[in-house]
């Protein structure tokens, strides 16, 4: 018999998963087999930068080249300058809890694709995606997934698991290379979202991004709108930074069904890790991995 998750290593992680899988779908209905997993750092690498901060980043830089005004405003003087490390400590502070700086740098990361239509944002997304490279790992971004990650997204699809992405990353970024690259398609994708609205043109209307946000998909707005999309508690959570910790909390199920969530963490390598937490192994339920 072929190893279904032949690219993870032989452990305790990769048990844990195997055992999940298994009683999981001896147990629950194919409707209930509900997983969310976070996007940056989770299925794709996120250092040095997330790759959708990069995708930003290149249009303030635009900006700022065609309206001087704006390169002594941050974060439109960060991103001309190239002093990633001031948007690297307003990364920093907030996942410390501290957001003095993060309004800021969505002010100006709301304006960058203000006022164009989803059509729009989407082929510029793809374009990018499809043709952008890794600062420092130098192949394409589609090819910056984790291999044992899309893997373990295929085997959980074959077993009846309905996947989703539950990202603070953007919901529109992500759609258009969502089922391409992890084989989710782009209505299982959750992740923040800018204010849209219809406009009438006599010919379909267009739906236009807004320069204010919708919402936040992170923290504890991730489960509000995991239940918002699916109507369901997940069974499996994946996540690799506190702004999934409400995630993997809300996938533990108070009624003793089963529950599978793990943590998965980026090394500074991009390289990942996983630990299944102890009750996976003292439980007569489907496991319960932990975060690390």
């Amino acid at each position: 018999m072929s190893d279904p998750l032949s690219t993870w290593n032989d452990g305790a992680a990769k048990s844990a998963i195997l055992g999940f899988v298994k009683q999981a779908t001896a147990e629950l209905p194919p409707e209930d087999r509900v997983a969310a997993f976070d996007n940056d750092g989770t299925l794709w690498c996120e250092k040095p930068m997330p790759i959708q901060l990069d995708f930003f980043l290149r249009r303030l830089v635009v900006m700022a080249e065609n309206d001087t005004a704006l390169r002594d405003r941050q974060p439109w003087k960060a991103a001309y300058e190239r002093d990633y490390a001031w948007l690297a400590r307003v990364l920093e502070d907030h996942y410390a809890g501290d957001d003095t700086n993060l309004p800021v740098v969505a002010g100006g990361l709301l304006a960058a694709y203000a006022n164009i239509t989803v059509d729009q944002f989407e082929a510029e997304a793809a374009a990018f995606l499809s043709s952008a490279r890794h600062p420092t790992l130098d192949r394409g971004y589609l090819e910056c997934a984790y291999a044992p990650m899309v893997e373990l997204l295929g085997f959980l699809r074959d077993n009846g698991f309905s996947n989703y992405i539950a990202s603070g990353g953007g919901r529109d970024f992500m759609r258009p290379i969502s089922d391409q690259v992890y084989g989710v398609p782009r209505e299982g994708v959750i992740g923040s979202a800018v204010a849209l609205a219809y406009t009438p043109d006599g010919q379909g209307g267009a739906i236009m991004r807004q320069g204010a946000p919708d919402y936040l998909d992170d923290g504890p707005e991730k489960p509000v709108h995991i239940w918002t999309r699916t109507g369901r508690r997940p069974v499996l959570g994946a996540g690799n930074s506190n702004g999934d910790i409400e995630m993997l909390d809300f996938s533990q199920h108070r009624t003793g069904r089963a529950c599978g969530c793990w943590c998965c963490t980026t090394t500074p390598s991009g390289s990942t890790t996983t630990s299944p937490a102890p009750s996976a192994r003292s439980t007569g339920r489907p496991p319960r991995a932990g975060r690390s």
